[in-house]
Formats: structure tokens, sequence, C-alpha cells
């Protein structure tokens, strides 16, 4: 199986880019410290929102986005 058959975000940041788990796992790629502290947040405080939008996007269903980082 791909690695990449569970839910992960990828994050772009300036020059930086990563791929974190749900759990906050840093997966591949790198960010800085606060940045990655701030993704790992905002994972948390939309957790819901996120399993909705993975399990609508595997079934090849429509899903809204989710409000970004302010």
């Amino acid at each position: 199986m791909c690695q990449w058959h569970f839910l992960r975000s990828h994050i772009f940041y300036g020059e930086y880019e990563a791929s974190i788990a749900i759990d906050g796992e840093m997966l591949a790629g790198n960010l800085p410290q606060k940045q990655y502290k701030m993704v790992v947040g905002w994972l948390a405080l939309h957790e819901e929102e996120v399993y909705f939008a993975w399990n609508n996007a595997v079934q090849g269903k429509p899903f809204e986005k989710i409000k970004p980082l302010q």
C-alpha cells in the first residue's frame, strides 16, 4: 500500500513545504517550529471538518474548503 493513503495536509510556507498527518506527525519536508505548531493547532481545532472532507474526497464526492489560518 502507498504510504500516502492516509489523512494528511500539505503545507506551503514561503520556501518551506511539508506533509503533516492529522495527529501532527511530520511525514515529509519541514517547517519552522512556530508554523508547525500553528498547523498542529489548526488541525486539532478543525479535526471533525478535516475528517469529513477527507472521507468525501476519497469517495470522489465534493467537499467544502476549510477555513485557513488567518
